[in-house]
């Protein structure tokens, strides 16, 4: 199959500018296909983040990537510019652990982590549990620190933990994340509410005061300051430095390194703290909040920013 020179420069482009970028059917959110979905949920318990191409939104991506990797199937993995293949192979390496070299990411350790199921827990666990028979109790946390706690046949190479006279099963990769975990319960109306409390999630907002961002500014230390307000809100008041988040910013900070800071405020905290989250889920590592929004900036550092 033949492939024209602009498609075949798009193509490369994305591999070079990605440095994990699998080409799938949907996206990550949504994948399109079950093949393309069986190579996300391995990248996802290994990768806080990475890149996708939704193949079927663009056909000539769609034929020119089976052409240029010389693959005739999708979804297709490529790592730092490597082509490593389709679903099949890329399953055959994970398995292997050589998935997780080509990632750098450290082979998970096969020994059991220490694990704290409260009382209250253990009753609520026991009680769902008798409902459902022949089930088994897994725990699983994939690379962003998200928790799954579920009832579920017993899956090969799961790794068992003990814990309050309860048998816990878990993947190899969510156990070297475990080490430490305390599943705690409360009843609710509706049944048993789980929290799932883990010492090893790196914390995702960090809060500042107004005083600390302004420190953050004197010391100057680059970072992105953004104003999640509306342009209405921010013709009444704004703080200098700041940036707005709108699309083409925020397609801006998309692509950043995940180390870059970035400082998200509103007018009183609350909206900020949800984009500095969404940020969070991105994989940027240092995220930050600041308390009471420009409100608090205008009582605490500068009164010449009105208050609204």
């Amino acid at each position: 199959m033949e492939i024209d020179p602009t498609t075949r420069e798009r193509i490369a482009e994305l591999i070079e500018k990605h440095p994990v970028l699998l080409f799938m059917k949907g996206d990550r959110a949504q994948p399109q296909c079950g093949f393309s979905a069986q190579v996300v949920q391995m990248l996802d318990s290994l990768l806080p983040d990475y890149a996708t191409c939704d193949a079927l939104a663009d056909p000539e991506i769609r034929n020119g990537i089976k052409a240029f990797s010389s693959w005739p199937t999708i979804p297709q993995l490529y790592v730092k510019g490597e082509f490593l293949g389709g679903c099949d192979i890329v399953r055959d390496l994970y398995a292997s652990g050589e998935l997780h070299e080509k990632l750098g990411v450290p082979r998970p350790s096969e020994k059991p982590p220490a694990l704290t199921i409260t009382a209250t827990a253990a009753r609520a666990l026991e009680r769902i549990a008798a409902e459902r028979p022949g089930q088994a109790l897994h725990l699983s946390i994939d690379a962003r620190f998200e928790n799954g706690l579920y009832l579920g046949p017993e899956e090969p190479g799961e790794i068992r933990v003990e814990a309050a006279g309860l048998a816990v099963l878990m993947d190899p990769l969510s156990a070297s994340r475990a080490d430490g975990v305390v599943i705690d319960a409360v009843e609710t109306d509706r049944g048993p509410g789980f929290h799932i409390r883990n010492p090893n999630a790196p914390p995702s907002v960090e809060q500042l005061t107004a005083r600390e961002v302004k420190a953050m500014l004197g010391a100057g230390e680059p970072f992105f300051f953004l104003d999640v307000r509306t342009p209405t809100e921010r013709e009444t008041a704004r703080i200098d430095g700041t940036r707005l988040l709108d699309e083409a910013t925020a397609r801006e900070i998309e692509v950043l390194d995940r180390d870059t800071p970035l400082v998200f405020h509103c007018h009183q905290g609350g909206r900020s703290q949800a984009a500095a989250e969404h940020f969070a889920a991105l994989g940027f590592r240092r995220v930050y909040n600041l308390v009471g929004g420009i409100d608090a900036w205008s009582v605490e550092i500068d009164p010449g920013v009105p208050r609204y």
